[in-house]
């Protein structure tokens, strides 16, 4: 789990830095899953997740698809 300041940088590190050569392996690491494995929310500045948060999080997507409070890169919401 990690804290971004915004979308675009968390983007550009996943898909626009050497993160990308590990990720493109990591069908020989990981099985493949049909439901949701990441998920993105927004938090207040100078907080940080809980485990249980970010679980909660992820339920929240898989039961009721993108939403402002869990949602994925293609269904991205703005900053509130």
């Amino acid at each position: 789990m990690s804290v971004w300041v915004d979308i675009e940088s968390l983007h550009n590190y996943v898909y626009r830095s050497a993160h990308i050569e590990v990720m493109a392996k990591r069908k020989q690491w990981f099985e493949s899953l049909r439901e949701a494995y990441s998920v993105l929310w927004w938090i207040p500045a100078c907080t940080l997740p809980t485990v249980e948060q970010a679980q909660e999080k992820l339920d929240l997507l898989t039961m009721k698809g993108p939403s402002s409070e869990a949602f994925a890169f293609k269904d991205a919401f703005p900053s509130p």
